[in-house]
């Protein structure tokens, strides 16, 4: 298990207070530090704010790309990774349009955009408005790998520190911790032929892994004054076999991920880590991202896996759709439909779903990826199945959607 990142969270102003980003870089260079010398291989370190249409106010929305180079320009001079400068509202309309021109100025600034909320309410404005911004950032460069900067957000809180979703809410700074744990998974169903044994061994590594991290964590806290938000486990994979979620599905006995069973697998693997004694911040769940695991990737491009079943999977604990490949010519009309069924089980299942989805320029359904990332496990681009909406749900409106009662 690594950590694949330590994420600072504040309020650093508009123009950005460059004293709060010098305590927030010192922080994490320590922390990176204190977790390294407890045997953990840091990433990343990382810097998420409040939501930037909160920091420039209506009438400065217009400073987004501005905002986004001067702290591009701030974190790398502090030697932090990447920044996240929190999501476009659906109460400030002109925080979404922004974004690819923002995305454009910065190579190292991640955004996301809030289609539904805690509240019990899906916007159909914000949902269309995130597919526009999909759209348009996926011209930014040649690959379309600028989506990887872009998240739409249904029901997620402040506080998790998996990128593009991080946002701070607040005054006072907090930092939390992201895990890529995928490997104790493969190890924990790897040499198990019973589903308790397994969840057992998961529940065990977890809990050892988060014995050794909380403590350095409370270190931090006290000597920084700075509140410890928890640890983000999430089965976040790499792309290699050891390290694969997908392996750690065919390990517990599932053909091949895409078949019947893989929601099964999912579920077991869900339910471990909320069983799991840590500090749980963020998802806490299983992230699926088509190009950040080999299996995936593989069965992706076989066409086994679609995305239709990554969907689904998400109603017992995925995290939604990750870095998905899709074809270039799609359009914001077919992208609305996807984001509106991940908003509405978001909220009738009342957890956490994104989409970060990356139409691809030039390339249609079934054709290969062509990624130079390390992160990266080159797939194919995956068919959407949908069309533009019609009747109501083709509206502007914002409307309620209650979690599901339980009898």
């Amino acid at each position: 298990m690594k950590i694949r990142s330590i994420t600072y969270f504040c309020n650093p102003g508009w123009p950005l207070d460059e004293k709060k980003l010098r305590l927030a870089a010192d922080f994490l260079k320590e922390a990176k530090s204190a977790f390294e010398a407890a045997d953990f291989e840091v990433q990343t370190t990382r810097l998420a704010t409040i939501p930037f249409p909160l920091l420039l106010g209506d009438r400065k929305i217009h400073e987004t790309p501005q905002l986004a180079e001067k702290l591009s320009q701030i974190i790398q001079q502090a030697g932090i990774a990447y920044a996240a400068l929190g999501p476009a509202l659906p109460n400030i309309p002109a925080s979404y349009p922004v974004i690819p021109e923002a995305i454009a100025a910065s190579k190292d600034i991640f955004f996301s955009g809030i289609m539904a909320d805690t509240r019990n309410r899906i916007s159909l404005q914000a949902v269309k408005a995130c597919a526009q911004v999909i759209v348009r950032c996926a011209g930014i460069l040649p690959d379309g790998f600028a989506n990887l900067r872009f998240a739409a957000l249904a029901n997620v809180p402040p506080g998790t520190p998996f990128f593009p979703a991080s946002y701070h809410e607040g005054v006072n700074p907090v930092f939390a911790i992201a895990t890529e744990a995928a490997d104790l998974a493969v190890q924990a169903f790897g040499s198990t032929h019973s589903v308790e044994s397994g969840q057992q061994a998961l529940i065990a590594g977890l809990e050892e892994h988060a014995h050794r991290l909380t403590p350095v964590a409370d270190l931090l806290k006290y000597k920084y004054g700075v509140r410890f938000g928890g640890i983000d486990f999430s089965l976040a994979p790499f792309p290699e076999a050891s390290r694969s979620l997908g392996a750690a599905f065919e390990a517990l006995g599932v053909g091949q991920v895409g078949w019947h069973g893989s929601l099964a697998a999912a579920a077991v693997l869900t339910e471990a880590i909320e069983r799991a004694d840590f500090p749980h911040t963020g998802f806490c769940g299983l992230f699926l991202p088509v190009m950040e695991d080999a299996v995936l990737a593989r069965h992706a491009s076989e066409g086994s896996l679609t995305v239709k079943d990554l969907l689904m999977y998400s109603a017992v604990c995925g995290t939604g759709l990750d870095t998905v490949p899709l074809p270039g010519d799609v359009t914001a009309e077919q992208l609305q439909p996807l984001l509106l069924d991940l908003a509405a089980m978001a909220l009738r299942l009342n957890k956490p779903l994104t989409a970060r989805l990356m139409p691809i320029p030039g390339k249609q359904a079934g054709d290969p990826t062509e990624f130079d990332f390390p992160f990266f496990a080159n797939s194919r681009v995956m068919a959407l199945d949908s069309q533009a909406l019609g009747a109501a749900l083709k509206g502007a409106e914002t409307f309620h959607l209650s979690a599901r009662k339980m009898d």
